[in-house]
């Protein structure tokens, strides 16, 4: 391939082999002079038990941040914080314009882009269904069903030809708020010829077709006009559709709704703002719940993936300052847990049953639908589209794996299986890796941004399951130990299988060691060191069965 020849590249970042902190590149040009576009820019968050302390994880943009000049742009598909949430955190190291449609423009504003110290972003609002020119890419937002307003699929065209990113996307004649998926604008699209797809993989596993959301509000109206009581509502803060369906229900029903959750605030302001609660009555402040008879109300809380601070976690413990709950009363889980997640909204759901609390999920009604395609969804697509090649993406491995079988299965002749970093040429030639680069997690540790390679994340961990001894020694220039060694232990048991103190345990393993080792020696601060670090651990193991992390400091006098 000549050096100079122009090649049409597609770069994931994120989002493949892994479910959140979507981030794709597309580069057209040669080699040493490509012009790049990036699609979506988003979050994951981060499990306690692997990643102690951090709450979030962002992709690892080094490599376009390298080439950076060469970056015309960043284009949302829609506005989830798997797509968005690293906008703020990352946009500084790019510094391009961020084009997205009114409702993930205004969204972004007001969850990222209004905290204290974020950037000020250059956003760029696009309208559905129009088309942008940045560099050797025309972009084009196709609208899509999804679980959020305005989500789209993006057609990139090039001198190469036409790729289709589809986004996070589903088949739904009646979304109940936001676009629906038409066979007509896509199947137009696969007759000018699609080079590739690169396609949602998150439910291919599942057969049939997604139920819609016409049915779930169905649903939910039938339960809360059949409740005697109280109804809590539970489910993302991000699906307004959801939000609409409750708010319907309840005033077919002579309730009142009240929103709780500054997520779901937020949501529901912008959601007004674009005109997806047209026709319904403004929603109550959490201080009204207790002035609202019991059976004339319905709130709507966030907390529905367990958060420990969201509404319903508060409310399941019984510390939340407005609302709460008594027999009798009804929680309805619109919403299914996050992998992951699965702990902690099983802890709240055993809580709120123990007070009394009927709690209704979709185990037993269909009260949530996901927002991503079952496999006969997905044949319409590819019936739609008849793309020369397919590249599953945002997914796990299972979900990869088993999307490329699916799709040679509708008669795609070529699948080329990605993870993050691997660098696909799409044009000229039959599309195929051809190299890798690097890619990885960032995490969001308090304000500081550290990654996969920082020491602190493991030391986390292996704090958190053998505790930590710590040990001061004072020795002068003669090699003479001057008094006691200060000795702490911090998350060790108080005694070991046999009863003894585990502090004595220390302190009599540190006494030894130094009594046994010379003035030549003990005048070498970093010998101390490890000699004691390695006696303690072994004498702890002996009475425990674990070896704690060890912190020797000698202190020369």
């Amino acid at each position: 391939m000549a050096m100079g020849q122009e090649e049409l590249v597609f770069l994931p970042l994120g989002g493949v082999g892994e479910i959140g902190m979507n981030a794709a590149l597309y580069g057209f040009g040669p080699e040493k002079g490509r012009k790049w576009i990036m699609v979506d820019c988003g979050m994951g968050f981060a499990g306690e038990e692997q990643m102690p302390g951090v709450d979030l994880m962002f992709p690892d943009l080094s490599f376009i941040e390298e080439r950076r000049k060469d970056l015309l742009g960043i284009f949302i598909t829609h506005a989830h914080e798997d797509h968005i949430g690293a906008i703020s955190e990352l946009w500084p190291r790019l510094k391009v314009p961020v084009y997205a449609t009114r409702f993930a423009k205004n969204l972004l504003e007001t969850r990222r882009l209004s905290e204290p110290g974020a950037p000020k972003v250059e956003l760029r609002e696009v309208k559905p269904g129009r088309r942008v020119t940045v560099g050797p890419f025309e972009l084009e937002y196709v609208p899509v069903s999804h679980s959020i307003p305005e989500s789209n699929a993006i057609a990139i065209r090039t001198a190469a030809g036409l790729v289709l990113h589809t986004g996070d996307w589903k088949i739904d004649p009646t979304p109940v708020a936001g676009s629906v998926t038409s066979p007509e604008a896509f199947t137009a699209l696969g007759d000018e010829g699609i080079l590739a797809i690169v396609c949602d993989s998150t439910n291919v596993v599942r057969e049939g077709f997604s139920p819609s959301e016409k049915t779930v509000a169905e649903t939910l109206k039938t339960l809360i006009a059949d409740a005697p009581h109280r109804v809590a509502v539970t489910t993302f803060a991000s699906n307004v559709a959801r939000i609409r369906a409750v708010a319907e229900a309840a005033v077919a029903c002579g309730r009142e709704v009240i929103a709780v959750g500054r997520a779901m605030d937020r949501v529901i302001d912008v959601a007004r703002e674009c005109g997806y609660l047209d026709g319904l009555p403004e929603f109550r402040r959490a201080d009204s719940w207790k002035s609202l008879p019991r059976e004339r109300v319905v709130a709507l809380l966030t907390g529905s993936q367990g958060e420990p601070r969201a509404a319903l976690a508060r409310v399941s413990r019984r510390d939340h300052p407005d609302i709460s709950l008594t027999a009798g009363d009804q929680v309805i889980f619109s919403s299914r847990a996050i992998p992951g997640n699965e702990r902690d909204v099983g802890s709240i759901i055993n809580d709120l049953i123990e007070q009394g609390v009927e709690v209704i999920t979709d185990r037993t009604d269909l009260v949530h639908v996901s927002g991503h395609p079952r496999r006969d969804e997905m044949v319409e697509m590819y019936k739609w589209t008849r793309p020369g090649t397919a590249i599953p993406v945002h997914g796990e491995a299972l979900h990869l794996d088993e999307h490329a079988r699916f799709a040679r299965a509708q008669g795609v002749q070529n699948v080329v299986k990605a993870r993050n970093g691997s660098l696909i040429r799409l044009s000229p030639g039959t599309p195929a890796v051809v190299d890798h680069v690097k890619a990885g997690r960032l995490f969001k540790d308090g304000d500081v941004l550290i990654d996969e390679k920082d020491r602190a994340i493991p030391e986390r961990r292996k704090l958190m399951q053998a505790g930590l001894v710590s040990v001061a020694i004072a020795i002068d220039e003669d090699g003479v130990v001057l008094g006691e060694p200060a000795v702490d232990i911090i998350g060790l048991p108080n005694r070991g299988r046999s009863g003894e103190p585990l502090i004595e345990t220390v302190v009599d393993a540190v006494s030894r060691t130094l009594s046994g080792m010379s003035r030549g020696k003990l005048k070498d601060s970093e010998s101390v060191e490890k000699t004691v670090d390695r006696a303690v651990r072994t004498a702890v193991n002996e009475v425990w069965g674990k070896k704690p992390a060890c912190h020797v400091q000698v202190v020369e006098v």
